[in-house]
């Protein structure tokens, strides 16, 4: 404990801004070579994309601000590399690809953000599990193999937009337990109780007809249950839709809109830290919310430290992350403000 204190005290009154999820401010664009030439061409798309991560918005409004923006896309940018990436297409043949990567300076593009007036879709998002379950006439199965090129689709247009997916990870026996007829069914519930995560799940079930293939989606996130239905002749094309569909209606679900965001201050007690590693990661998690502009350490004492947050939209929305995480519990003082860490 008294390594604890040491380390607070030298951190007492300063003040360490607050580090976003990186993904969420790098853009991944698809390039013919690293020439310069293509790489300026690239990072202004690039930077739609994170516009796009951000606010949860499929469409950019086009504006003098936008445009502007865009013109100064490089002078924004912190880092970028390329990458190279391998992509089987339906027919099976393997397609090399150049990616380049831009990541972009947090300030500047939050700057952005607030200047085209866009929601803020909140970043603290748990991934959403899907369970593809697909009708080619000869029975039904879980994510075939042979259909690998549209599981990649899907995660590359879930990144695209900022949406965290995963996959089910069954073994043959827990394959074998599971009555296929229910997830066919869009039956979410059943899964839940079989361990699925109950705030971000999507039955995917996938049938063709003729030429079509015919989609319905199932997806319980939020505290809200959706469902819809689309179609096209290629299941990567229409796997895409429905992913942009899931984005759409989260991102509104959880987003804080424009008119909501300002520079706000709260000052929280957070307790149960019995050691320098549990104030670490403590600090860590308070740094890394995307509301958290910054977070300056008022006092301490032993299992206890006192913080001030500058925050970029109202405190009851940081509430309501703390009330969705694993790492903090209301204390038993019942303060809004007072919260035990759990390690």
């Amino acid at each position: 404990m008294k390594k604890l204190l040491l380390i607070i005290i030298t951190f007492n009154l300063l003040t360490v801004e607050a580090v976003a999820d990186s993904k969420l401010y790098s853009g991944e664009v698809t390039v013919a070579s690293q020439a310069e030439e293509e790489r300026k061409e690239a990072i202004p798309e690039a930077l739609i994309q994170v516009l796009q991560k951000l606010s949860g918005k499929r469409d950019m409004p086009i504006s003098p601000s936008l445009d502007e923006a865009l013109q100064n896309a490089d002078a924004m940018l912190l880092s970028f590399r390329y990458k190279n990436v391998e992509r089987a297409g339906p027919d099976g043949e393997i397609q090399q690809e150049i990616r380049l990567v831009a990541n972009f300076m947090q300030p500047e593009i939050d700057r952005v953000v607030q200047q085209l007036g866009l929601p803020r879709w909140q970043q603290d998002r748990p991934p959403v599990q899907i369970w593809v379950v697909l009708d080619d006439g000869r029975g039904r199965q879980l994510k075939p193999l042979e259909y690998e090129y549209a599981w990649d689709a899907v995660q590359d247009m879930a990144a695209l937009r900022g949406l965290p997916v995963i996959w089910p990870e069954l073994d043959e026996e827990e394959a074998q337990l599971i009555d296929m007829s229910l997830v066919w069914g869009g039956f979410t519930d059943y899964l839940v109780e079989r361990g699925a995560p109950d705030d971000g799940l999507a039955i995917v079930a996938a049938r063709r007809e003729g030429p079509q293939w015919i989609l319905r989606w199932n997806l319980v996130a939020s505290g809200q249950n959706w469902t819809w239905q689309n179609t096209d002749h290629e299941l990567m094309f229409a796997l895409a839709g429905g992913i942009h569909q899931m984005t759409d209606q989260m991102a509104a679900a959880n987003a804080i809109a424009a008119s909501e965001q300002a520079e706000w201050a709260v000052n929280i007690n957070i307790g149960g830290l019995r050691s320098a590693k549990d104030y670490a990661a403590c600090l860590g998690y308070l740094q890394g919310l995307s509301l958290v502009t910054s977070v300056e350490i008022l006092a301490a004492e032993p299992g206890l430290v006192s913080f001030h947050m500058q925050l970029n939209a109202a405190p009851e929305f940081l509430g309501e992350v703390f009330n969705r995480s694993t790492v903090l519990v209301t204390a038993r003082s019942g303060s809004n403000y007072d919260y035990e860490f759990l390690p």
